[in-house]
Protein backbone atom coordinates (compact mmCIF):
# COMPACT_ATOMS: atom_id res chain seq x y z
CA UNK A 1 0.00 0.00 0.00
CA UNK A 2 1.09 3.33 -1.27
CA UNK A 3 0.03 6.54 -0.08
CA UNK A 4 0.62 10.12 -1.98
CA UNK A 5 -0.76 13.25 -1.07
CA UNK A 6 -2.02 15.39 -3.60
CA UNK A 7 -2.69 18.27 -1.22
CA UNK A 8 -3.79 19.16 2.14
CA UNK A 9 -7.48 17.57 1.57
CA UNK A 10 -6.84 15.01 -0.59
CA UNK A 11 -4.21 11.90 -0.89
CA UNK A 12 -4.21 9.28 -3.20
CA UNK A 13 -3.68 5.50 -2.13
CA UNK A 14 -2.78 2.90 -4.07
CA UNK A 15 -3.59 -0.75 -3.21
CA UNK A 16 -1.54 -3.94 -4.75
CA UNK A 17 -3.91 -6.88 -5.44
CA UNK A 18 -1.16 -8.54 -3.12
CA UNK A 19 -2.23 -6.23 -0.55
CA UNK A 20 -5.95 -7.47 -1.20
CA UNK A 21 -4.96 -10.78 -1.28
CA UNK A 22 -3.50 -10.76 1.77
CA UNK A 23 -6.36 -9.15 3.68
CA UNK A 24 -8.55 -12.04 1.90
CA UNK A 25 -10.72 -9.41 -0.03
CA UNK A 26 -11.37 -10.24 -3.42
CA UNK A 27 -11.01 -8.01 -6.60
CA UNK A 28 -14.67 -7.54 -6.80
CA UNK A 29 -15.43 -7.48 -3.13
CA UNK A 30 -13.90 -3.76 -3.24
CA UNK A 31 -16.98 -2.39 -4.26
CA UNK A 32 -19.21 -4.04 -1.65
CA UNK A 33 -18.76 -2.20 1.72
CA UNK A 34 -18.60 -6.01 3.54
CA UNK A 35 -16.19 -5.35 6.98
CA UNK A 36 -13.05 -6.65 5.82
CA UNK A 37 -13.62 -3.54 2.50
CA UNK A 38 -14.51 -1.28 5.87
CA UNK A 39 -11.44 -2.43 7.85
CA UNK A 40 -9.27 -1.95 4.87
CA UNK A 41 -10.54 1.60 4.10
CA UNK A 42 -9.84 2.45 8.38
CA UNK A 43 -6.62 1.14 8.23
CA UNK A 44 -5.94 3.26 4.96
CA UNK A 45 -6.78 6.17 6.84
CA UNK A 46 -4.75 5.60 9.66
CA UNK A 47 -1.80 4.93 7.32
CA UNK A 48 -2.23 8.19 5.45
CA UNK A 49 -2.41 9.93 8.80
CA UNK A 50 0.77 8.49 10.18
CA UNK A 51 2.40 8.98 6.65
CA UNK A 52 1.26 12.03 5.41
CA UNK A 53 -0.47 13.96 8.24
CA UNK A 54 -4.07 13.59 6.35
CA UNK A 55 -6.73 13.30 8.84
CA UNK A 56 -10.34 13.12 8.29
CA UNK A 57 -12.67 15.81 10.31
CA UNK A 58 -15.80 16.03 8.34
CA UNK A 59 -17.32 15.11 5.08
CA UNK A 60 -14.99 12.84 3.02
CA UNK A 61 -15.27 11.69 -1.05
CA UNK A 62 -14.35 8.93 -2.05
CA UNK A 63 -13.26 7.58 -5.67
CA UNK A 64 -12.23 4.23 -6.55
CA UNK A 65 -10.64 2.92 -9.97
CA UNK A 66 -9.05 -0.38 -10.54
CA UNK A 67 -6.09 -0.98 -13.02
CA UNK A 68 -5.91 -4.52 -14.59
CA UNK A 69 -2.71 -5.02 -13.54
CA UNK A 70 -1.67 -2.71 -10.68
CA UNK A 71 -4.05 -3.03 -8.16
CA UNK A 72 -6.90 -0.25 -6.64
CA UNK A 73 -6.20 3.49 -6.79
CA UNK A 74 -8.63 5.36 -3.98
CA UNK A 75 -8.81 9.15 -3.75
CA UNK A 76 -9.68 10.67 -0.51
CA UNK A 77 -10.83 13.78 -0.49
CA UNK A 78 -12.39 16.16 2.39
CA UNK A 79 -14.80 18.37 1.51
CA UNK A 80 -15.77 21.41 3.50
CA UNK A 81 -19.03 21.53 5.26
CA UNK A 82 -22.02 22.38 3.20
CA UNK A 83 -23.53 25.80 4.66
CA UNK A 84 -27.06 24.89 6.01
CA UNK A 85 -30.20 25.01 3.07
CA UNK A 86 -32.86 26.75 3.32
CA UNK A 87 -35.19 23.51 2.39
CA UNK A 88 -34.64 19.47 2.03
CA UNK A 89 -34.85 20.29 -1.16
CA UNK A 90 -31.91 22.50 -1.90
CA UNK A 91 -29.86 19.89 0.36
CA UNK A 92 -30.77 16.69 -1.95
CA UNK A 93 -29.56 19.47 -4.67
CA UNK A 94 -26.30 20.42 -3.14
CA UNK A 95 -25.75 16.56 -2.24
CA UNK A 96 -26.15 15.91 -5.67
CA UNK A 97 -24.06 18.67 -7.09
CA UNK A 98 -21.05 17.12 -4.42
CA UNK A 99 -21.29 13.73 -6.33
CA UNK A 100 -21.11 15.31 -9.52
CA UNK A 101 -17.61 17.06 -8.95
CA UNK A 102 -15.88 13.25 -8.68
CA UNK A 103 -17.63 11.79 -11.41
CA UNK A 104 -14.73 12.75 -13.96
CA UNK A 105 -11.41 11.24 -14.33
CA UNK A 106 -8.49 12.97 -16.31
CA UNK A 107 -5.52 11.70 -18.18
CA UNK A 108 -2.75 13.51 -19.16
CA UNK A 109 -0.66 12.03 -22.65
CA UNK A 110 2.54 13.97 -23.77
CA UNK A 111 1.33 14.56 -27.66
CA UNK A 112 -1.51 14.61 -29.80
CA UNK A 113 -0.60 11.28 -31.42
CA UNK A 114 -1.41 9.15 -28.23
CA UNK A 115 -4.40 10.90 -28.49
CA UNK A 116 -5.14 9.77 -31.72
CA UNK A 117 -3.67 6.40 -30.47
CA UNK A 118 -6.09 6.45 -27.76
CA UNK A 119 -9.23 7.07 -29.84
CA UNK A 120 -8.30 4.31 -32.49
CA UNK A 121 -7.56 1.98 -29.56
CA UNK A 122 -10.95 2.33 -28.19
CA UNK A 123 -13.11 2.70 -31.25
CA UNK A 124 -14.87 -0.70 -30.67
CA UNK A 125 -15.94 0.64 -27.63
CA UNK A 126 -18.44 2.52 -29.45
CA UNK A 127 -19.96 6.53 -27.85
CA UNK A 128 -17.38 7.28 -24.50
CA UNK A 129 -17.97 10.93 -23.09
CA UNK A 130 -14.71 12.24 -23.37
CA UNK A 131 -13.40 15.94 -23.71
CA UNK A 132 -10.42 16.86 -24.69
CA UNK A 133 -8.07 19.91 -23.80
CA UNK A 134 -4.73 21.54 -24.15
CA UNK A 135 -2.79 22.95 -21.06
CA UNK A 136 0.51 23.42 -20.46
CA UNK A 137 1.49 21.96 -24.07
CA UNK A 138 0.11 18.53 -22.94
CA UNK A 139 -3.43 16.53 -23.87
CA UNK A 140 -5.91 15.96 -21.28
CA UNK A 141 -8.57 13.73 -22.09
CA UNK A 142 -11.53 14.21 -19.60
CA UNK A 143 -14.16 10.99 -19.20
CA UNK A 144 -16.91 11.16 -17.42
CA UNK A 145 -16.65 8.05 -15.00
CA UNK A 146 -20.41 6.31 -16.01
CA UNK A 147 -21.67 3.74 -15.02
CA UNK A 148 -20.05 1.31 -17.43
CA UNK A 149 -19.83 -2.09 -17.08
CA UNK A 150 -16.37 -3.01 -14.69
CA UNK A 151 -14.49 -5.29 -17.47
CA UNK A 152 -15.20 -2.44 -20.41
CA UNK A 153 -13.80 -0.16 -17.43
CA UNK A 154 -11.22 -1.91 -17.48
CA UNK A 155 -9.96 -2.26 -20.50
CA UNK A 156 -10.22 1.23 -21.50
CA UNK A 157 -7.55 2.22 -17.84
CA UNK A 158 -5.61 -0.50 -19.58
CA UNK A 159 -5.48 1.80 -22.81
CA UNK A 160 -5.36 4.98 -21.13
CA UNK A 161 -2.52 3.56 -18.79
CA UNK A 162 -0.55 2.49 -22.23
CA UNK A 163 -0.62 6.11 -23.29
CA UNK A 164 -0.71 9.07 -20.84
CA UNK A 165 -0.97 8.98 -17.17
CA UNK A 166 -3.73 9.49 -14.57
CA UNK A 167 -3.43 13.40 -13.21
CA UNK A 168 -5.39 15.00 -10.62
CA UNK A 169 -5.65 17.48 -12.44
CA UNK A 170 -9.67 18.55 -12.37
CA UNK A 171 -12.18 19.59 -14.94
CA UNK A 172 -12.52 23.26 -13.42
CA UNK A 173 -8.86 24.09 -13.55
CA UNK A 174 -8.81 22.85 -17.42
CA UNK A 175 -11.98 24.98 -17.84
CA UNK A 176 -10.41 28.17 -16.45
CA UNK A 177 -6.92 27.58 -17.66
CA UNK A 178 -6.78 25.23 -20.24
CA UNK A 179 -8.61 25.60 -23.86
CA UNK A 180 -11.45 22.94 -24.94
CA UNK A 181 -10.63 21.00 -28.18
CA UNK A 182 -13.12 19.11 -28.34
CA UNK A 183 -16.28 18.47 -25.92
CA UNK A 184 -18.15 15.45 -24.76
CA UNK A 185 -16.84 13.81 -28.54
CA UNK A 186 -13.80 13.91 -28.67
CA UNK A 187 -12.35 10.24 -29.62
CA UNK A 188 -15.34 10.39 -31.97
CA UNK A 189 -14.13 13.28 -33.53
CA UNK A 190 -10.91 12.75 -33.52
CA UNK A 191 -11.43 9.08 -35.73
CA UNK A 192 -13.52 11.62 -38.46
CA UNK A 193 -10.24 13.64 -39.04
CA UNK A 194 -7.29 11.31 -37.86
CA UNK A 195 -7.62 7.48 -37.81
Amino acid sequence: MRVEKISKNKVRIFISYEDLEARGIEKEEVWQNGKKVQELFWDMMEIAYSEVGFEIVGPIAVEAFTMPTEGVVVIVTQVPSLPPQSSIQDEDDEDDQDIDLFSSYVFVLPSFEEVVQVAKALEHFGHIEVSLYMYEQKYHLVFENDNMDESVHDSIWSVLHEYGELTTMTTAVLDEYGQCVVNNRALEVIRQHFV
